[in-house]
């Protein structure tokens, strides 16, 4: 029997009113806020209370996950917005200069803001990116926040409030009829941002249109979400907890399939008898939980604990899906796993658990040309190489197609890789750059830049 538990926010101006922050010197708080102005800070009642065992700070991997570090900026940055509130800047010098600092962490990492948006008779379509040939994502309006805030996310950038960085459909709903006409499209996935932070009200005006005949071809609508973890009261007591749940079902009724893809970084976020009855709730509607996490330093970055977690969601009927590497945006330089070591985790994981968890794949990093998987670390003619694939791809015909990259102990990143036996470039490279900069048949790259996509090449790939 659980009792409804009120949802309550600590943002920025909340600092110094979190009890439990109390503990920490005020040279801690004060380094917490600093670095909470370039990077979004949000936290809830719930993880405060429940997940972050406050007699292990700062080592605490909820705590990493949520309170900001000092170190996730540079010296040198930290140094200059630490200067500006102590020396009584103007704010918008302040603003300026947290402006700048953003601007260093590349808020859109593999071309999300040029590349993956598709148009309509030559209009960008607002909220929406078509990457891969058989999935759309969908980034509601209301939905461009979350119940806390992870440290490390990837989409930062939506939540700091500069419109230019955000995702985000407008109140046309011309999405719709984008998807309407892409019939080669299977799969429909809500992102954010967190789409369950919605009413059920709102979350049905995304979902319940596709179930209607015109949008036959789609099969799969996945709900790509954190609240299992940051707010498990949203399916148990929440006014709308039983309409949510209802809502899956008729999904369900519909003939498609509700996958939630439920993000945990770590087992801890499954030890609470609130997670356990939410997942049972969800489950019990028909719908499927999948689990994916990136690997990410201070966290999660031991292979013990990816097998504890993987088998804990196996136990509670969850599937583990992806093994990430984390992406090269944010506070990537406190997060970052070398590849090597990322392997190396996941293998030692994989090696601890039964065949029920096998099913997660990895480490993938989401990049330029697609998702590009580690699969494995060997000699070949006496050169030292990673072997690689594609698990998904910007061409369809690059996935699982094996090819190789000179072995580097210091790479993070694909960008940073080379490709092994005297190759000057990986086999995708040349018709990628076709891809991007004349479409060849798929529609939602063919009005990119070809400057821009060149930069993004050697940026990204």
């Amino acid at each position: 029997m659980f009792f409804p538990k009120k949802l309550k926010f600590y943002g920025l101006r909340d600092i110094d009113s979190i009890p439990q922050l109390q503990r920490l010197s005020d040279e801690q708080k004060f380094e917490i806020k600093v670095v909470a102005h370039i990077l979004p800070f949000r936290v809830n009642n719930y993880v405060i209370e429940e997940l972050i065992d406050w007699n292990n700070i700062p080592d605490d991997p909820m705590f990493q996950l949520t309170f900001m570090q000092k170190e996730m900026l540079t010296e040198d940055q930290f140094s200059t917005m630490a200067d500006a509130f102590k020396h009584g800047y103007s704010k918008e010098k302040i603003q300026r200069i947290i402006d700048n600092i953003r601007s260093e962490l590349n808020p859109h990492p593999a071309g999300q803001m040029t590349l993956n948006v598709p148009r309509i008779n030559d209009e960008p379509i607002p909220g929406v990116q078509h990457k891969y040939k058989e999935t759309i994502l969908i980034f509601p309006s209301s939905g461009q926040t979350c119940h806390s805030y992870c440290t490390f996310c990837f989409r930062w950038a939506q939540f700091v409030g500069t419109n230019d960085l955000k995702f985000a459909t407008d109140e046309s709903k011309r999405f719709q009829d984008y998807i309407k006409n892409q019939k080669d499209v299977t799969d429909v996935l809500l992102t954010g941002g967190d789409p369950m932070i919605m009413s059920a009200r709102n979350l049905a005006s995304y979902i319940e249109p596709l179930l209607e005949p015109e949008f036959e071809h789609i099969q799969n609508i996945r709900i790509g979400t954190k609240s299992i973890s940051y707010w498990p009261y949203k399916y148990l007591t929440d006014k709308d907890a039983d309409e949510t749940l209802e809502l899956f079902e008729k999904v369900g009724n519909a003939g498609k399939h509700l996958a939630i893809m439920a993000h945990f970084n770590h087992w801890k976020e499954l030890s609470t008898e609130a997670v356990h009855e939410a997942i049972r709730r969800i489950k019990n509607t028909g719908t499927q939980i999948r689990t994916q996490s990136p690997l990410i330093k201070h966290i999660n970055d031991d292979p013990d604990v990816w097998a504890k977690m993987w088998k804990d969601q196996v136990k509670l009927g969850c599937i583990p899906y992806y093994f990430f590497i984390e992406r090269n945006t944010g506070a990537e330089e406190y997060f970052e796993v070398p590849l090597y070591r990322a392997y190396e985790i996941y293998k030692e994981a994989y090696e601890k658990v039964s065949g029920l968890s096998r099913t997660v794949r990895g480490p993938s990093m989401s990049a330029l040309p697609g998702k590009v998987a580690i699969d494995g670390i060997t000699e070949i003619n006496s050169e030292k190489v990673f072997v690689l694939s594609l698990l998904q791809a910007r061409n369809p015909e690059w996935v699982k197609k094996p090819f190789f990259a000179r072995f580097d102990e210091n790479a993070t990143w694909l960008s940073e890789l080379r490709p092994a036996f005297g190759e000057d470039k990986f086999f995708y490279q040349d018709e990628l750059n076709r891809l991007l900069a004349e479409g060849d048949g798929q529609m939602f790259f063919s009005n990119a830049d070809e400057m821009l996509i060149n930069e993004s090449l050697n940026a990204d790939d």
